[in-house]
């Protein structure tokens, strides 16, 4: 009788998290959007050395406003791809386990996650607009690290050590600007694959 109780709380408690909790949150997602931003920043970094600027020995870098515009339209690229992905295996998870996608978890998880993105979003394009490049980087790593702070309490806890990893590197990265395509490089393309790994072995 004891084991049957023991049973019952175990599967009330799982009918809990899965209402409570956006579960369909897989691990490939952040492999392919850490490898998404791996090979975006190195190409990023191939096309600034292009343009005759040595990125790690220069100690004054100067962008023209065509490769400025460029590198934006390769953020943009790179932050679709990320989302391609993480839409295709959150999909595939979710079918092959039967899980629920749109519920009020995932809707609160996204508001959550979205409102840092969006003001990291509009302050990154204010820094891009007054001219401040070198702020870019360290400010993408710092939003989205609050971002998904923030998001954390509706999905797996686990997400939270990768939202202060990007925190910190981004506050790290504040005092080594013109250094930030490196720092960006870390934490959206290896933090994320590490991060990937080790959700997908955990929870595949």
């Amino acid at each position: 009788m004891n084991q049957k109780h023991q049973e019952d709380l175990a599967h009330i408690r799982s009918m809990m998290e899965r209402s409570s909790r956006f579960i369909s949150l897989s691990g490939l997602s952040g492999v392919f959007a850490g490898l998404s931003a791996l090979i975006g920043g190195i190409y990023v970094y191939q096309l600034v050395q292009a343009s005759g600027t040595d990125y790690v020995n220069d100690d004054y870098r100067s962008y023209s406003a065509d490769l400025v515009s460029e590198l934006f339209w390769i953020g943009i690229v790179i932050l679709v791809c990320a989302f391609a992905f993480g839409t295709f295996f959150t999909v595939r998870k979710s079918r092959k386990y039967n899980l629920p996608i749109w519920t009020s978890a995932t809707k609160k998880m996204l508001f959550n996650l979205a409102v840092p993105l969006a003001a990291g979003g509009i302050f990154c394009l204010a820094l891009i607009y007054h001219g401040y490049f070198g702020l870019v980087a360290p400010a993408t790593l710092i939003f989205y690290g609050l971002a998904v702070i923030n998001a954390e309490k509706y999905t797996f806890s686990d997400i939270k050590y990768l939202g202060f990893s990007e925190l910190i590197l981004g506050c790290i990265s504040l005092f080594y600007i013109g250094y930030g395509l490196l720092f960006w490089i870390l934490g959206f393309g290896i933090l994320h694959i590490a991060y990937g790994l080790v959700m997908f072995k955990k929870y595949k």
